[in-house]
């Protein structure tokens, strides 16, 4: 899947919107927690009621991890699940990987090819011979971190180089040829989003993944005036405001309310603005 492939989806679904399954056995509906594989039935239940809204899925590895291998089962099930049903959607990864070349490429593999994702989140700390083994899987995508929404980002990303630039703009300068427009997204915080004019300069035509919209405060309305281009080149994500909008047995029907209430919002945005 290229850009103009996700802008094809965006243009049909009129939505820009990535959901966030960290589905946290804690947080899930009562109902569901004894159940055989609780976390897929969950996701399951989720992404039937929510599909026609968006056009990713971003499982966070943590919440599957902390399950041990029966979560990890379960992510394996829930991307199977999505592959089988909803080929079209775009799958993330969430995992924040980030190590040495022959590591890097058994985590390629990983999701790659065991789990088929279409794309991993990755720390550039170590640099770019830790995303090159992600690059020979085709049609593939690798997420780097760029400007998080976390509150101690400003503690590294946002120190001044002696080129005058912060290290987030360092760090997106020198991995935008790692890759092309085509198999590289960034990550850049919804909390952020005044800052999102001065990366497009850097990156104009890259997917940004934009965290941080509904529970962790970001404005919808300013990361599309500052961060769309001409093919949308966004793609926004929410989490716990969608998959917990509702914590009785009609837990879908809310998710599904509330994801279509964002995209209701994205259409007339991209109406705006591409």
């Amino acid at each position: 899947m290229n850009s103009r492939q996700i802008f094809q989806q965006i243009q049909q679904k009129q939505s820009f919107l990535c959901i966030g399954l960290d589905s946290d056995i804690n947080k899930i509906p009562h109902h569901l927690r004894s159940q055989k594989n609780s976390l897929f039935e969950f996701n399951k239940q989720i992404i039937d009621a929510t599909s026609q809204y968006c056009i990713s899925y971003k499982p966070n590895l943590a919440f599957y991890e902390a399950c041990g291998e029966d979560g990890l089962r379960q992510l394996a099930m829930t991307a199977d699940y999505l592959k089988s049903n909803y080929p079209e959607i775009f799958l993330i990864a969430d995992a924040k990987r980030g190590d040495i070349g022959n590591t890097s490429q058994m985590y390629a593999q990983a999701f790659f090819a065991k789990m088929k994702f279409d794309a991993v989140t990755l720390s550039p700390y170590m640099g770019g011979d830790t995303a090159k083994p992600f690059f020979s899987f085709t049609d593939k995508w690798i997420v780097l971190l760029a400007l998080t929404s976390n509150e101690s980002a400003s503690d590294f990303q946002m120190i001044k180089t002696e080129s005058g630039r912060m290290i987030y703009e360092e760090v997106i300068e020198c991995s935008r040829n790692w890759g092309n427009a085509d198999n590289t997204m960034y990550v850049v915080g919804a909390t952020k989003a005044e800052m999102l004019a001065s990366i497009r300069k850097i990156i104009p035509q890259h997917f940004l993944l934009i965290p941080g919209i509904g529970a962790q405060g970001g404005n919808l309305a300013d990361v599309a005036k500052y961060g769309m281009n001409n093919i949308c080149g966004l793609i926004v994500n929410s989490s716990r405001a969608i998959i917990y909008a509702d914590s009785s047995k009609n837990f879908a029907t809310a998710a599904a309310a509330a994801a279509k209430n964002l995209q209701h919002e994205m259409a007339e945005l991209l109406a705006e603005f591409v």
